[in-house]
């Protein structure tokens, strides 16, 4: 990854010596590399097909409406972040003592058997079950970014984690599409086709995932850094570290409102089916595939890892405003585009925060990023769903169902201004 001139210092966007472990030095791991993203792609969408079938299986179980669905859907998303919270640094701790292969499959098991779990369950109790069960093992995306840190050198990071962003987003782009066709056979049946593809994923992978993480490179199982507060005092002795992580966490907060809002938002602002916002979410992942695969890397090349950064958020923030104050349907499928370009911030901090951190660390590196994540999605769901539900209210004082993108679009605006003009190197 290029350096903007005047704003380089070691440790943070030049590379370092001894970051790539030895398989990513190897002749197998481009080929290691195209099974992850495989991988991840084909996680995602199995994932992807339930978000059009959430609200409608919510409603069979309280017999309410989207406002009332959109509060247990909230709910549910912060179930898993509070047990993914706790469970990320452990998982990632072990993939830095045992591996990412058998932490990464075991997760894939995991993720079947819930699916399976939501789609016999006869109560909505048991769907939060199902869902404890998916955020004790959400090591998928995890461990594969500590995967791709493996087998990729620091200067090629940022495009490879643009990559892993482009599989996420075939997953999002093939997964609500289904889900929103096969919705019209049954809202039990997207479940099962979610356990089929994870399972399937599964034995893919037993035959044909190598390990990246070699023997002289991993590290011992300490519960002392195997839980958040203590993985994240292990890495803040990196520079810079401590900031850019409220950056993963602001940006995170601004990501998870989409999904914890677009299907109840759309559904009742324009008047969407699930079908259609299964296409909106293909419209979604289309473009996040060509921001991944054609801009991520040459951009970080362009202007470094920090501009591009700030421009993710600045995109993200402007697109959300046009999601709130969009009055039709074409006008909010136009700021998806601008919105998508948020997805640059992401894998240009984590990339910074890599190319600081050892090869025996990176699982933890990506445990605290899943941490992150998990700590940014206990509160969002719910604080954007009921934002949702009380100015989407008939009763409400202010009719403003656009409201919690709105919010979001100022913490994007923090995340440029504040955090990462205050973690940039001196010139």
């Amino acid at each position: 990854m290029a350096e903007i001139s005047g704003h380089g210092a070691p440790g943070l966007d030049s590379p370092l010596d001894g970051s790539a472990g030895a398989a990513g030095r190897g002749t197998g791991s481009n080929g290691a590399l195209a099974f992850i993203l495989f991988t991840i792609a084909l996680d995602l969408t199995g994932a992807g097909i339930l978000i059009p079938v959430i609200p409608k299986l919510i409603g069979e179980f309280t017999g309410g409406g989207l406002e009332k669905a959109a509060v247990y859907g909230g709910l549910l998303t912060t179930l898993f972040a509070v047990v993914q919270f706790f469970a990320g640094p452990v998982l990632g701790n072990l993939s830095d003592q045992y591996g990412r292969r058998p932490v990464l499959l075991i997760s894939l098991v995991a993720f079947g058997c819930a699916y399976v779990l939501m789609g016999l369950a006869p109560t909505l109790a048991w769907l939060f079950v199902a869902q404890a069960l998916t955020g004790l093992f959400g090591a998928t995306l995890g461990t594969a970014s500590a995967y791709i840190a493996d087998v990729t050198p620091k200067e090629e990071r940022a495009k490879r984690f643009g990559a892993m962003g482009a599989a996420i987003g075939t997953g999002l782009i093939i997964g609500p599409v289904i889900g929103g066709l096969l919705v019209e056979h049954g809202t039990r049946l997207p479940f099962f086709a979610a356990a089929a593809l994870s399972l399937a994923n599964v034995l893919f992978g037993v035959f044909v995932l190598p390990e990246s993480l070699p023997k002289q490179h991993r590290r011992p199982f300490h519960w002392s850094r195997a839980h958040p507060v203590g993985a994240f005092m292990e890495l803040k002795k990196y520079p810079g570290v401590a900031r850019l992580m409220a950056g993963v966490l602001i940006m995170q907060v601004v990501a998870q409102t989409l999904p914890a809002t677009w299907p109840y938002f759309t559904m009742h602002e324009l008047g969407w089916s699930a079908r259609m916002v299964g296409y909106s979410l293909g419209v979604y992942g289309i473009c996040n595939i060509l921001v991944q695969a054609f801009v991520t890397g040459r951009l970080a090349k362009a202007i470094g890892n920090f501009r591009m950064a700030e421009l993710g958020f600045l995109m993200v923030g402007l697109g959300y405003l046009g999601f709130a104050f969009g009055p039709s349907t074409p006008f909010v499928v136009a700021a998806i585009p601008v919105t998508v370009l948020g997805f640059l911030t992401q894998p240009a901090i984590v990339s910074i925060m890599s190319g600081q951190i050892g090869p025996d660390a990176q699982g933890a590196l990506q445990g605290v990023v899943a941490s992150a994540t998990s700590f940014a999605a206990i509160g969002t769901p719910l604080i954007m769903t009921n934002l949702f539900s009380h100015f989407a209210a008939a009763d409400a004082p202010i009719h403003f169902a656009g409201a919690p993108y709105l919010l979001a679009a100022v913490l994007a605006a923090v995340g440029s201004l504040i955090v990462l003009r205050g973690a940039r190197p001196a010139r």
